[in-house]
């Protein structure tokens, strides 16, 4: 094989290899953020950044409630708020999907995006639901991926009363007796 070949090979395996590290630095900052109380390893969570990391809410609604932080110590104090006795959240659970990453061609750097639902029970027993677009910028720093840049822009939002009710009957569509298998 040609140096010129191999060199091209080993770069496209860079980039490829690059995807599921990217999705692990994603989904742990997902498990932490589920879990903020003040056990929460506050120091692990500011490692998924860059030391010079941009974390921002986006449009009206987001920026207004989130604002935004630069650098990984402001991104730690910003999450430092959310890890209070009681807990902020009594529950707090963030669903992925509709992922799109894109690895640069030197595999050093990397644009990602999900769509975010987003599922919370506040320490007042409040609920709430909300769903974002989620804007990252990646990089590697210090031989790991981490978060350069984090954007959050809300789709909806809205309280609900509860999320799971065992006495609520399943909203099904009506069916005819007739065409019931046995």
């Amino acid at each position: 094989m040609r140096p010129d070949h191999l060199a091209a090979l080993e770069q496209e395996l860079r980039r490829l290899q690059a995807q599921p590290l990217i999705r692990a630095c994603v989904t742990r900052y997902m498990e932490l953020c589920d879990a903020l109380a003040p056990a929460t390893p506050l120091d692990e969570l500011a490692a998924l950044f860059t030391a010079d990391a941009v974390w921002e809410g986006k449009g009206a609604r987001y920026a207004g409630s989130f604002g935004g932080y630069r650098g990984r110590e402001a991104i730690a104090a910003m999450f430092r708020g959310y890890m209070t006795e009681p807990p902020h959240f009594a529950m707090n659970a963030h669903f992925l999907c509709s992922e799109a990453i894109a690895v640069d061609e030197d595999a050093q750097g990397a644009d990602a995006r999900w769509l975010m639902l987003q599922t919370s029970t506040f320490a007042s027993g409040a609920s709430h639901l909300n769903a974002a677009r989620l804007s990252l910028r990646m990089a590697v720093e210090d031989g790991a991926w981490r978060i350069a840049h984090f954007q959050t822009e809300n789709v909806f939002s809205r309280p609900v009363d509860r999320w799971n009710d065992e006495a609520a009957a399943l909203p099904v569509p009506a069916t005819s007796k007739d065409n019931k298998q046995p």
